[in-house]
């Protein structure tokens, strides 16, 4: 290894993929994949289709991961219900599989090193190739796996990494996406080095002092026996050095993985908290023979957890009443694969309203979720996607352990969900009393849960550690408390005030709810927490859902895509439901009146007003009139009855006597401009960094009109692109991302003569269609000969050596050279010298034709007022202006700078 090779390195391999459809079953359709006499399973190296190295995959689109192809397919009306209908499926066979390629050059100075992949997640059932190799299949959508490359790879030269992915079948029974939706990474080691995910850091806290207990795995891919000394520093969180040890070991054997513990005392540490999650970071050394070879670092916190069977959760021996929400990990415009920032977005969104607890459901998150967990304060319970205790499922469990259990915001491990068929039994017993030894033998610092529909009192809640309560609408907690009164619980799932954003007259044709008051899981939020609040053995509360997200769109079908459980909608824009729970989970005086003031032809009719407050008192005014003055019952609301006129509403809310909120709701005018905000003014310019702007429209008097409906275009300028947009609505079937479109004309088959000896020419007639303004044009050729000229109707577009080129021939064509209509292309080669050049060339088709339209125009209509657009950094530093138009209204435009 030369002396200026970092010791370990971790490289991104997020951009430059390229993608096509396979297909399900046609393997003619499936680029021929595995129809080779030796198939990929049969004899090593000989992966056949895109997973060969010198496939030629000039047609395919170019993109960066994380990538979900399904939120950029169509909707049907035969996808999937769990899935948001959606055309992938069984039903969709050509738009089901997906093929990732991508060239990855490795140094000839990293001969000796172990190289290996890691991919965070991809849904789902991938097959991974590199160079022709078969490397593995992960059936998970949600686990991350990692390969190890180095025996494989072409030192000093290009490799091909190709992963196959099949999202045919379903894993859940909710939005998955499909594709690489999350991180792809290279790594780079010494052969001996810290094993993947080999570090586990746990702490005790006594009085004033801390004590930090390190498990280190160390693993020996090297030839040979080596000795080595393992050094751990702790950081504290300004990067001062506040404790140092080291661990020697003997040696290992060659392939062996060895387990080293030390401790480490810190004196008045800062402790991991809500209000100030302050992360630690340990710095561990690998050295053999006085030579450092590896350096890792963990960030951990310091803290302590306690679920009580009485008293509930205690942080840091701190009672803290847990409410969370539950949520999946789609998010409007981008689908599953969401950029990371985009995880911060979200996070602070459930801040904003009291939250403080986050349920994963159902299935691991992604590693940026848990970072942001980490860095904002937000408690985390951890669930694996499937119960079950085969060596697979078990496999999956280990993995997200592992993973995970270094995150101070992790409070709880869950084994399952709603598991009908067992929750009762005692096979369910059975199976989650060995899930939870398997959680117990990686991580002992933690407890783990099931979240249970129904059989309580049977079966899981008997044997399980923490009991998981999912809607009490299903049983007494009180009955389980008094027959299992060691057994501490949790509210894992309650029913939240179902409906649509902005909706208040139900419109089941367009899938459009207003607050419901019996959930589809019986109750509603306020029925929900005045059960967990009241009674101190309970942890908390997690509500379902959050956000609203894709699929699962019960009570509707098509053209419903979305659900509406959530506190927020897809966008993350807050529902009335937000400032109900805001009130009563935090401490900042909260008034929020609805519904909104414009309902034209209703004059005179009733129209029931609704306050959400953690005042002691509300008054509300129409129009300088009093509505009457109401006290608010604690974990309550207030509400009236008044006569429709437009004008103003007017609430005061009071706490002892003393006015601390006020808020206005007024009838507006028709939207006359637009007004564009962002939740950031700066961001990175590293190609994945975003900023999420809100659209809405103002009238003449600067009111935003919540009923609006405009459709509105965006341009960008500046160093910026347009990731995503959406609206909210859970039944808008509106593009979420708008791609240039790609076509490729196959031409062939070419007729084939001799002019001369050892030369030949290959001719072929083929019609192009008109081209729009600003497409791009590309001839693909193949080798042909040792040397070969191009013509195109009759003129000759270039002649090259091909004998021995690295890269396939390819000719950029204007759109001059080809109009619409009939052309002729021309092709004149040598005869080849090698017999071998001659073979690979057959292996790539003859000619194609790529045409790429122009960029399309962005769009999106709003949705009772509102929409969302995602700016993602391009990778240049500057300023990114987005510009927002709708035909009859003042356009509006925002600007964060990129550096």
């Amino acid at each position: 290894m030369s002396p200026r090779t970092p010791l370990r390195e971790r490289i991104c391999l997020d951009r430059g993929w390229r993608f096509a459809f396979g297909h399900a079953y046609d393997s003619a359709q499936d680029f021929g994949h595995g129809t080779g006499y030796f198939s990929y399973l049969a004899k090593a190296g000989y992966g056949d289709g895109p997973a060969r190295a010198d496939f030629d995959d000039r047609a395919f689109r170019e993109l960066d991961v994380p990538h979900d192809w399904a939120v950029e397919l169509p909707f049907a009306a035969n996808g999937s219900h769990s899935h948001g209908y959606k055309a992938l499926g069984r039903n969709f066979p050509e738009t089901s599989v997906g093929w990732y390629r991508k060239r990855i050059f490795i140094p000839e100075a990293d001969l000796g090193r172990r190289i290996s992949v890691e991919f965070e997640g991809v849904f789902r059932n991938s097959d991974v190739f590199v160079n022709g190799f078969f490397l593995g299949r992960e059936p998970s959508g949600y686990a991350g796996f990692e390969y190890d490359l180095s025996d494989y790879l072409n030192y000093g030269a290009d490799n091909f990494l190709v992963v196959r992915v099949d999202a045919t079948v379903e894993e859940g029974w909710f939005y998955e996406g499909a594709g690489i939706y999350r991180h792809v990474w290279l790594h780079k080691t010494a052969p001996l080095h810290v094993a993947p995910n080999g570090t586990f850091v746990t702490t005790e806290i006594a009085g004033r002092s801390a004590k930090v207990s390190v498990l280190t795995s160390i693993r020996n891919q090297g030839p040979a026996a080596a000795p080595c000394l393992v050094e751990h520093v702790v950081l504290d969180p300004h990067g001062r050095a506040l404790a140092k040890t080291e661990t020697r070991s003997p040696g290992s054997e060659p392939g062996d993985t060895l387990t080293l513990s030390a401790e480490l005392s810190l004196e008045a540490p800062e402790l991991w908290s809500l209000e100030t999650p302050a992360l630690h970071t340990l710095i561990t050394r690998v050295l053999t023979q006085g030579s450092e070879v590896d350096e890792v670092e963990t960030r951990f916190g310091i803290r302590s957890l306690r679920f009580d069977a009485n008293h509930g959760f205690f942080l840091n021996e701190q009672h803290v009443l847990l409410k969370g929400t539950n949520n999946h990990q789609d998010h409007a415009g981008v689908g599953c694969a969401l950029p990371d920032s985009l995880q911060d977005f979200r996070i602070l969104a459930l801040k904003a309203m009291g939250s403080n607890a986050y349920r994963c459901s159902h299935n691991p998150p992604t590693k940026a979720l848990l970072d942001a967990c980490d860095r904002l304060g937000m408690l985390v319970i951890d669930e694996t996607r499937s119960m079950g205790s085969s060596p697979s499922q078990l496999s999956e469990l280990e993995r997200m352990i592992a993973r995970d259990r270094n995150h101070p915001s992790v409070i709880l491990w869950s084994l399952g969900n709603e598991e009908w068929a067992i929750e009762g039994d005692v096979k369910g017993a059975r199976i989650a009393r060995t899930m939870h030894a398997a959680a117990r033998r990686l991580d002992p610092t933690r407890r783990t849960t099931v979240a249970i529909s129904g059989g309580w009192g049977r079966g899981i809640s008997t044997v399980a550690d923490v009991m998981g309560y999912n809607y009490i609408a299903h049983g007494s907690t009180d009955r389980q408390h008094a027959d299992f009164p060691e057994q501490p619980g949790v509210g894992t799932e309650e029913t939240t005030t179902q409906g649509t954003r902005g909706v208040y007259v139900t419109c089941a044709e367009r899938a459009h709810s207003a607050p419901v008051a019996e959930g589809s899981s019986g109750g509603n939020a306020e029925i929900g927490w005045k059960h967990y609040a009241a009674r101190p053995y309970l942890a908390g509360i997690f509500f379902w859902t959050g956000f609203d997200y894709r699929g699962e769109s019960n009570p509707y079908c098509f053209p419903a895509v979305s659900s509406q459980f959530g506190i927020l909608d897809t966008c993350g824009f807050p529902k009335d439901g937000f400032y109900y729970l805001k009130s009563w989970w935090s401490d900042e005086p909260t008034l929020h009146v609805f519904p909104h003031w414009n309902w034209p032809g209703r004059e005179g009719e009733r129209i029931e007003v609704w306050a959400f407050s953690n005042a002691e008192e509300v008054e509300l005014w129409l129009n300088g009139q009093s509505q009457g003055r109401k006290s608010v019952e604690p974990n309550g609301h207030v509400e009236w009855q008044v006569g429709y006129q437009p004008g103003e509403l007017l609430a005061r809310a009071f706490k002892r006597g003393r006015e601390i909120a006020t808020q206005r709701v007024a009838t507006t005018g028709s939207p006359s401009q637009l007004r564009l905000s962002a939740n950031r003014t700066r961001f990175r310019a590293d190609a994945a960094d975003t900023f999420v702007v809100g659209v809405s429209a103002l009238d003449d008097q600067g009111q935003a009109v919540p009923t609006a409906d405009n459709l509105v275009e965006f341009a960008i300028s500046g160093p910026g692109r347009i990731l995503g947009v959406g609206n909210g609505d859970p039944s808008c079937h509106e593009p979420d991302r708008y791609l240039p479109a790609l076509h490729v004309l196959e031409l062939g088959p070419f007729a084939e003569q001799a002019v001369a000896e050892a030369r030949r020419e290959f001719r072929v007639r083929f019609e192009s269609p008109a081209l729009e303004p600003g497409s791009s044009v590309r001839l693909l050729l193949r080798h042909f000969g040792a040397q070969q000229s191009v013509s195109l109707d009759g003129q000759l577009l270039a002649s090259f050596e091909q004998e021995g080129a690295r890269e396939l021939p390819e000719i950029a064509l204007s759109e001059q050279q080809l109009p619409a209509g009939v052309h002729e292309l021309l092709v004149v080669a040598s005869a080849y010298r090698d017999d071998k050049t001659r073979e690979r060339a057959e292996l790539v088709p003859a000619a194609r034709l790529r045409i790429d339209g122009p960029p399309p125009v962005w769009k999106r209509s709003l949705f009772n007022g509102l929409l969302q657009v995602i700016v993602q950094s391009s990778g240049e530093p500057g300023a990114v202006t987005l510009r927002a138009t709708s035909t009859g209204l003042r356009s509006g435009e925002v600007s964060a700078h990129a550096g």
